[in-house]
């Protein structure tokens, strides 16, 4: 597993930073986002989404658990399981052909969703810390590789 910090200090530079890793991103990707409530996700999503050429408006899928945006230079799975219930909820939705698919995959609050997540991910944590500033943000990707067994 390697892990990268980054440091960014306004919303605009964790939007750059998603975006930047929206441009580099190849189909089948997964990321997961975890961090408070009002931390950026949101934002550096947004990004993401600009990053692959999606130029319609991104939000949270809170209500609908996903959301599909295929106008970029591949298809787009923002999921938030904030709400999620039980795993079976997922399997309903079909989230298999989301994680394994031809697209990136964005899902928020991955960290309910544990025993699910595909081994090859990336782990994205958004965090503040108010004593460098309100607009601070320590953002933490760590790569998650299948294991070689």
């Amino acid at each position: 597993m390697t892990e990268k910090i980054y440091e960014t200090y306004s919303p605009e530079e964790t939007h750059a930073l998603g975006k930047r890793l929206g441009a580099e991103a190849k189909p089948g990707d997964v990321y997961t986002l975890v961090g408070d409530l009002g931390v950026g996700k949101t934002v550096f999503t947004q990004g993401i989404a600009e990053g692959l050429g999606i130029t319609e408006p991104v939000s949270s899928p809170t209500f609908t658990i996903v959301q599909v945006y295929e106008e970029g230079r591949m298809p787009f799975y923002h999921f938030d399981v904030y709400r999620i219930g039980d795993i079976e909820e997922m399997d309903e939705i079909g989230y298999e052909d989301y994680f394994y698919g031809d697209g990136l995959c964005m899902i928020e609050w991955a960290n309910l969703i544990e025993e699910i997540l595909p081994e090859r991910r990336s782990e994205v944590t958004i965090e503040k810390d108010l004593e460098m500033g309100f607009d601070y943000r320590r953002i933490t990707i760590r790569e998650h590789q299948e294991d070689r067994k």
